[in-house]
């Protein structure tokens, strides 16, 4: 599945979200985040386990996850490539 960046900024920006495109290596993981705000993510290449919560995700590709305000999440590439996703946070 190809992700339209574009059509989803456009969204995005039209419910209240920045949008932006983060890449990460293989086997690199952001551990227990915690945000003042919501925030939006998609993965646009490679794999990722989302963990929310303490809820273990495994979005497909061009799948939104919705990730609330003050809930701890980590992110992490679980493939062997560079994953690529988009991350957006209310404003």
């Amino acid at each position: 599945m190809k992700v339209d960046k574009s059509k989803i900024e456009e969204d995005w920006r039209s419910r209240g979200f920045s949008c932006g495109l983060w890449m990460d290596p293989p086997g690199q993981a952001w551990e227990d985040y915690v945000h003042d705000s919501d925030e939006l993510l998609v993965v646009v290449e490679g794999a990722l386990e989302l963990e929310i919560g303490g809820k273990i995700l495994l979005p497909k590709i061009g799948e939104e996850v919705s990730i609330p305000a003050g809930v701890k999440h980590s992110v992490r590439n679980i493939g062997g490539v560079t994953a690529r996703w988009l991350y957006g946070y209310k404003t």
